[in-house]
């Protein structure tokens, strides 16, 4: 297998083996019940899923913004040799941002190292790394050359061979950290248990485009509400990838980064659970990052973690249910939380199973269809809607619920492609996100020299404040923005 490839054994038996069933119970018990009973197995899935978002959302509006606003404990008491490390490759536009903000990090000097990485850029990344690092003692830059392989988890692996720490934080390009997200991040390792942590990510330009804006919401529901919810209710949040920080003896312990997958923070939570360590959430160690604008960024995106994510539920699931380190009821959520980018395939299996019904085809009723199916939305809303509260967005973000809609049909095709592909085998390379640089939280105080023909790193860097709401984030008289 090659490195930096999401290419599992492929499973098409299997595949075929479903279909299969499905013709051989509609021969044997007629077509009718036999759709009827597979809409109704999919309710019961739709209505579970539905429990756990409304769980979420009440304890994410009971308890969330408290933890917001007094979270400013142990920060100075524990200050361990710290690895910052970052993977670039062709980030010409956002790196001067990202390299401002890891600098203005708020930890000692002498505990501190940072890495950047340039992945074998073809466009300035290198060039601007090397002009901030000759001004900058406290900056390290790898260069790995073209072709190296591995995708972000190679450029990772490569960094870490270079560092000496307790603790490593890894940050995406395009992150912009709040000074104080290391030390709110760091100071869970006291803890022995603790493995890796993972702070709240924020979208900085959410008002780029409608789409930007509705992964905004987006990322109010997953992270202040979803994430919130399964810290609080299970102490089963997800080491993300970025704004998230992992203890140096056990990541070398599990081998590094896996070069094998697509989604190696989603293979880093899993194996971390298996070892016998757990993942905790910070929701106040704050970064902000820059949202796909456009759908065809969306689906490369997004059809990434979905086909990563259902490899390790292929890959990860079996080891988690042996695993004696997870209690009966842990090992459910977890099992829930791998199966999250199958339930968009479900749902247009039950919009289709409902079409079906309704030109007659299927044994259950239309009024009983349509009621538990709506579970399904209403779950997801719930935390919208919670998401919107606690992060005290101005009111009419909420008009950008109805964006969820196409979205929300647009994941149906992007995870239903990612499953039979991933089914069957079929290879796919990790691709990176492809950056705007349009909207930053940060304004370089010194901006380096470039080399003849660079640009200047301020005039793709928007001087600003950082926002912490989308409203802070519009400037008045903009559409969207305060009046």
């Amino acid at each position: 297998m090659a490195h930096g490839t999401d290419r599992p054994e492929g499973r098409p038996l299997v595949l075929a083996g479903y279909v299969a069933a499905l013709a051989a119970a509609a021969v044997a018990f007629g077509l009718d019940p036999t759709l009827g009973v597979l809409a109704g197995a999919l309710n019961v899935v739709f209505g579970v899923y539905f429990c756990r978002h409304l769980a979420f959302a009440v304890a994410a509006a009971r308890w969330a913004e408290r933890d917001l606003l007094a979270a400013d404990v142990g920060l100075d008491a524990y200050t361990p040799p710290v690895a910052v490390l970052v993977g670039c490759k062709n980030e010409e536009l956002v790196v001067d941002g990202m390299v401002a903000a890891l600098l203005a990090l708020d930890y000692p000097p002498d505990r501190l190292t940072l890495v950047v990485v340039d992945d074998g850029s073809e466009d300035a990344t290198g060039a601007k790394l090397d002009a901030w690092a000759a001004r900058e003692p406290r900056l390290r830059v790898l260069h790995r050359p073209p072709g190296s392989g591995g995708g972000k988890s190679g450029a990772l692996n490569d960094a870490l061979a270079l560092v000496e720490a307790e603790v490593v934080l890894v940050f995406d390009a395009d992150h912009e950290p709040e000074p104080s997200a290391l030390r709110r991040l760091v100071r869970h390792f006291r803890d022995p248990v603790v493995g890796a942590v993972m702070g709240r990510c924020v979208i900085r330009n959410g008002r780029d485009s409608h789409l930007a804006g509705t992964v905004f919401v987006d990322y109010l529901s997953g992270y202040l509400v979803n994430e919130y919810g399964r810290q609080a209710l299970f102490e089963l949040p997800a080491y993300g990838g970025a704004n998230c920080a992992v203890r140096m003896s056990t990541l070398r312990a599990l081998g590094g980064w896996n070069p094998e997958t697509v989604t190696e923070d989603t293979d880093l939570t899993l194996r971390i659970l298996v070892a016998g360590q757990r993942v905790r959430y910070d929701v106040s160690a704050i970064d902000f990052e820059e949202a796909v604008v456009s759908a065809q960024r969306f689906w490369k995106q997004r059809y990434r973690w979905a086909r990563g994510h259902q490899k390790c539920l292929r890959d990860h699931w079996w080891p988690l249910m042996r695993t004696p380190h997870l209690s009966p009821l842990e090992k459910a959520e977890t099992s829930l939380f791998l199966a999250v980018y199958h339930v968009p395939m479900l749902s247009g299996l039950g919009l289709l199973l409902t079409v079906l019904r309704a030109f007659g085809v299927g044994d259950l009723p239309v009024i009983g269809l349509l009621p538990l199916s709506m579970l399904l939305f209403i779950g997801p809303l719930a935390e919208l809607c919670v998401g919107l509260l606690v992060g005290r967005v101005e009111r009419r973000s909420a008009w950008r619920l109805l964006g969820f809609l196409p979205a929300f049909a647009l994941s149906i095709w992007i995870t239903s492609r990612a499953y039979v592909d991933g089914m069957l085998g079929r290879p796919y390379t990790w691709v990176k996100t492809t950056r705007s640089g349009v909207t930053s939280t940060v304004d370089p105080a010194v901006p380096p020299e470039l080399p003849p023909g660079g640009t200047d790193p301020a005039a793709a860097t928007a001087p600003g404040t950082r926002p912490r709401s989308f409203a802070a984030a519009i400037p008045p008289g903009r559409p969207g923005g305060p009046r």
